[in-house]
């Protein structure tokens, strides 16, 4: 959620973010409403005064009536207010290319050599070691099963990633590397679970940007996560931490994350580019406003020595206003070149969410001088299959059939 404070004295600083990233609102409409609020909340206290200096029984109560109608009125614009601000995307940063979809987001480097020559398509390589047809058959399209080498590859996958975040040596080789003033303190391991209630999922913001990609159970009134990030920012809502404990790291592993895919029918079908149910290593910080910047310098980072150490062909991109999720104030993605495709294809992610998911979920920290401050969460892909297990499959192939395996997992 957005700071009141901006919206009350600087509204054209959310002017702007709707307008850069294409979304239409009527902020108008959300300023009148928090004005309106606030004179019956004034109305209620000055009543209350009145009524305490009341000595006349009679106009006691009936001072106590009209506080109870302007209580009625100052909940009803309450919760249309509520209902309302949540609709409000986080505030981008001021060095976030400005554009209306992905077509702006911008290149910042790239590294390793991409292979050349003609290159079989990963579904080709290893056959019915993916099997999308008993997937489908089970549980419908875009779901699959994973046999032999492709699922032990997975797993090691996962124990590599999660083993590499988790050694300190790692953190402090990205911080010295990249001159960050940060704490070397590495990713603490957590299994989450899958399911949240309903109001720790609205509190995450991405159900009012995209509601249809979330599977919802009606019955229990729980949502599966679509990715580990959810469950751990989530794990903390409603506390205060120390500052001399920021940033806290966490590392989510293996987690199954499950999106609905609602606006991509039609899209990568076929295979298992784009499904149903995946595995994710997720890293989540928590930090100071001061940490927040340098902290995903860090988490950027850390995802390029994983793909230098996998030895993958990649590129880093800026996410542009358009293209950002909903709490997100910057993002990088990194994509991995994929041979028989002879494109790029997002395989990371990595998010700054200032305190837009800290002010939702309460989430706070305790300053120096003892004030309470909305703390910033962040977020960072360690891998995600089937993206990793593709690009490995298709840039290490063998001219004679199958595939090798990047030398770290051997």
């Amino acid at each position: 959620m957005i700071d009141l404070n901006i919206l009350r004295h600087q509204p054209e600083i959310i002017r702007k973010s709707l307008k850069d990233r294409g979304v239409t609102f009527d902020l108008d409409a959300l300023i009148k409403l928090d004005e309106e609020r606030r004179v019956y909340i004034n109305k209620i206290e000055n009543l209350r005064h009145q009524q305490k200096q009341e000595k006349d029984q009679v106009a006691a109560k009936a001072i106590k009536e009209e506080i109870k109608k302007a209580e009625v009125k100052e909940k009803e614009l309450r919760d249309n207010f509520q209902q309302l601000i949540v609709k409000v995307p986080n505030i981008p940063y001021s060095n976030v290319p400005v554009h209306q979809n992905e077509e702006g987001n911008t290149e910042i480097k790239k590294m390793g050599e991409i292979p050349e020559g003609d290159f079989k398509e990963y579904l080709e390589i290893v056959k019915d070691d993916i099997d999308t047809e008993r997937g489908a058959k089970t549980s419908g399209s875009r779901f699959y099963y994973l046999k032999n080498q492709v699922a032990l590859l997975e797993l090691k996958l996962i124990s590599f990633v999660v083993n590499f975040l988790s050694d300190v040596k790692n953190i402090e080789k990205v911080i010295k590397s990249k001159k960050l003033n940060l704490l070397a303190k590495p990713f603490i391991p957590v299994v989450p679970p899958i399911m949240l209630k309903a109001e720790i999922m609205k509190g995450m913001g991405y159900l009012d940007q995209a509601p249809d990609e979330t599977y919802h159970l009606e019955k229990d009134d729980l949502y599966l996560i679509g990715t580990a990030e959810q469950a751990l920012v989530a794990m903390h809502a409603n506390e205060i931490f120390n500052e001399k404990d920021l940033p806290l790291r966490y590392v989510g592993l293996p987690c199954s994350a499950f999106r609905r895919e609602a606006g991509s029918y039609g899209k990568d079908v076929k295979g298992i580019f784009r499904v149903h149910q995946f595995e994710k290593v997720e890293m989540v910080s928590f930090a100071t406003p001061e940490q927040s910047e340098a902290e995903q310098q860090l988490m950027v980072g850390l995802e390029e020595e994983i793909l230098k150490i996998l030895k993958l062909p990649a590129r880093l991109l800026q996410i542009c206003t358009g293209d950002l999720s909903w709490p997100s104030a910057k993002s990088f993605d990194w994509e991995c070149y994929i041979p028989s495709q002879k494109k790029y294809c997002e395989t990371h992610s990595c998010s700054n969410c200032t305190d837009f998911q800290a002010r939702r979920l309460n989430i706070r920290y305790k300053n120096k001088e003892g004030k309470n401050i909305f703390l910033h969460t962040l977020n960072g892909t360690g891998l995600a299959m089937p993206r990793a297990i593709i690009a490995i499959i298709e840039n290490y192939q063998k001219k004679d059939g199958g595939f090798d395996w990047p030398k770290v997992l051997k």
